[in-house]
C-alpha cells in the first residue's frame, strides 16, 4: 500500500493475475449480461415492457436475443465469454476485435439514452405537471442512440476504440458509468412506483436520480467502486504523483 498527494486509487498492471483461460462459471456469469444489454436496444418497446409488462413482441426478441447471444458465446464472441481472455495486458497495444466494438457500443447506448430520456422525462413532468414519458422515448430514443452508435462505430468511445492501449483507463469509464446510471435508475424505478404522481414527488424522483449518478461517478472517478481502479505501469507511477493508493486485489 502506498500513497502520494492525490486520493485516486491505482493498480499496478503487474499485480494483476491474468488467466489462461476462462472458467465455465466466469463465462456463464456474464453471458446475463450481453443478454440485458441487447434485450434493451429496442427502447420504445422497453419503455411499454416497464410501464405494462411482458407483451408477444418482447417475448419474441427475447427469444432472439437468448439465440443469438448464446450462439456468440459459445464461439467466444462476447466480452467476458471468451474461452480466454483477449485484454492479457491493459496496457498493451493489440486491435480491438469488431465482436468488442459492437457489444460495447450496445452498452453504451443503453446508458447514455436511458439515462438522459428518463432524466428529461421527470424534468418535463416538473415543469409540465404531466408525464409524457411514452412521447419522449418514442420521438427521443433513436436519435440519442443514433448518436452513440455512430460515435461506436467511428471508435469514438471507451473500450470500443481500433486499439486496446488504453483499456486500463477507458474501463474505469465504463464500470464508473455501469455503476453511476444502473444505480440511479433502480433508484428512480423504485420512487416512481412507490411513490405518487405529484409535483412535490416527482421533485423528489429528479433529486433523488441525480443525486445518485453523480455520487457515484463521483466514487468512480476516486477509484473508490469495483473495477474503477486506474492500472498503471510502475515506470508511469514512478514519474508522476497523482495517485494515493495502491491495491492488490
Amino acid at each position: 500500500m502506498g500513497k502520494s498527494r492525490s486520493s485516486v486509487q491505482i493498480q499496478y498492471a503487474d499485480q494483476i493475475h491474468i488467466r489462461k483461460r476462462n472458467k465455465l462459471y466466469y463465462r456463464f456469469a456474464h453471458w446475463p449480461i450481453w443478454i440485458f444489454v441487447f434485450y434493451l436496444l429496442p427502447g420504445q418497446l422497453t419503455f411499454a415492457l416497464f410501464s405494462r409488462g411482458v407483451d408477444r413482441r418482447m417475448a419474441i426478441w427475447l427469444a432472439a436475443v437468448l439465440f443469438c447471444t448464446g450462439i456468440a458465446g459459445l464461439r467466444g464472441r462476447l466480452p467476458g465469454v471468451e474461452h480466454s481472455p483477449y485484454i492479457i495486458r491493459f496496457t498493451e497495444d493489440r486491435p480491438n476485435p469488431l465482436y468488442r466494438r459492437v457489444c460495447y457500443t450496445a452498452a453504451w447506448g443503453d446508458l447514455i439514452s436511458y439515462a438522459a430520456l428518463n432524466m428529461v422525462g421527470v424534468a418535463d413532468a416538473i415543469i409540465s405537471g404531466r408525464w409524457h414519458m411514452a412521447q419522449i422515448y418514442h420521438y427521443g430514443y433513436y436519435p440519442i442512440v443514433a448518436v452513440v452508435w455512430i460515435s461506436g462505430a467511428l471508435g469514438k468511445l471507451p473500450r470500443v476504440k481500433p486499439s486496446t492501449l488504453g483499456e486500463g483507463e477507458e474501463r474505469r469509464a465504463f464500470y464508473g458509468t455501469i455503476w453511476a446510471v444502473t444505480i440511479g435508475q433502480v433508484v428512480l424505478l423504485v420512487l416512481w412506483k412507490g411513490l405518487s404522481l405529484t409535483h412535490s414527488t416527482d421533485k423528489v424522483k429528479l433529486v433523488a436520480f441525480a443525486a445518485t449518478v453523480v455520487f457515484l461517478g463521483y466514487l468512480a472517478m476516486r477509484g473508490r467502486l469495483p473495477r474503477t481502479r486506474r492500472i498503471v505501469t510502475r515506470e508511469l507511477n514512478e514519474g508522476t504523483q497523482t495517485v494515493s493508493e495502491v491495491s492488490t486485489d
